[in-house]
């Protein structure tokens, strides 16, 4: 039971971390995007390095032991993969306009924490324009128009971001806590960052900052929701009697994980650590974050 409240515990404190980012939004006079690329760069790194240096390896020996050696392998390698397959499927079900992962420009952001900077115009060419788009820097234009719409459909994209890295978190943290603790920290500063990005369309949709905020703190609570349904499906398992899931169970679970967090690191982290950086701050957090979880397993050890 005690590693159940330290799982449930990690998750809810990692979801809450877009509420931090939306707070930096709202407050910090100046967004420190240098920062925000190292620690993007940082999580990816932790993700990384924990994905294919332990749960990779620990899917392979429990689906081993129950499958045998051959199939242990092309099983670990099937539910990698179908990790991934997941993340994309709900990426490529999202709008791009929606997305919560994309990146925007210091313009965009000022009206958030400086009441008196005037609103970007998105109609002027220089939001219309093909390096616009490639910066990957939102369109709003819908979101003025639709409002409320807007706001919503973003709350939902980042709550379907999120649960999968809840369940990931939560099923981590069951099965060694000190693991728990190591993705707990980099989904959290993956969910910073994503905060602040959640918090302008949002802005924008609603005009008001109290709604901003609390629509992107709610969004980050999708985390420890993952966690609860990752509980509810273990007392099922269980009969509610046991908190142990099946081995074989475990193992595929954890090939599954392996392949979200490498999504996440590829696709949103890595992108977004790219998009704030000045030289190699992307590259350096990146090494940074492998560095420190590399430690920290061997310490544990």
């Amino acid at each position: 039971m005690e590693h159940v409240c330290i799982a449930l515990g990690l998750t809810l404190l990692a979801g809450m971390a877009t509420g931090i980012g939306s707070v930096i939004a709202f407050t910090a006079k100046r967004t420190d995007y240098r920062l925000l690329s190292v620690a993007t760069g940082f999580s990816a790194g932790v993700m990384l390095y924990v994905s294919f240096v332990e749960i990779f390896p620990e899917s392979t020996a429990m689906l081993a032991s129950r499958y045998g050696d051959l199939w242990g392998n092309w099983l670990t390698a099937a539910s990698f993969f179908g990790g991934m397959m997941v993340m994309a499927l709900i990426d490529n079900l999202i709008p791009a306009a929606e997305n919560p992962h994309e990146t925007h420009s210091e313009e965009e952001t000022a009206p958030l924490h400086d009441p008196k900077a005037a609103l970007p115009d998105f109609s002027s060419a220089v939001f219309m324009d093909s390096a616009h788009h490639e910066r990957r820097v939102h369109d709003h234009r819908p979101a003025r128009a639709g409002l409320m719409r807007t706001g919503l459909l973003t709350a939902l994209a980042i709550t379907i971001h999120n649960f999968p890295e809840g369940i990931a978190t939560f099923l981590a943290a069951m099965q060694e806590p000190a693991l728990g603790v190591a993705i707990a920290i980099a989904v959290a500063l993956h969910n910073i960052p994503e905060g602040i990005s959640v918090s302008v369309p949002i802005f924008y949709a609603t005009g008001n900052r109290r709604k901003a905020f609390w629509w992107s703190f709610a969004s980050g609570l999708s985390e420890p929701l993952g966690a609860v349904t990752s509980f509810a499906v273990i007392m099922l398992i269980g009969g509610g009697g046991t908190w142990e899931v099946p081995v074989s169970l475990t193992g595929f679970l954890f090939g599954g994980i392996a392949g979200v967090m490498v999504y996440i690191s590829l696709d949103e982290l890595l992108p977004t650590s790219r998009a704030y950086s000045k030289g190699h701050d992307s590259i350096l957090g990146l090494m940074a974050g492998m560095m420190v979880m590399a430690l920290s397993l061997l310490l544990m050890r």
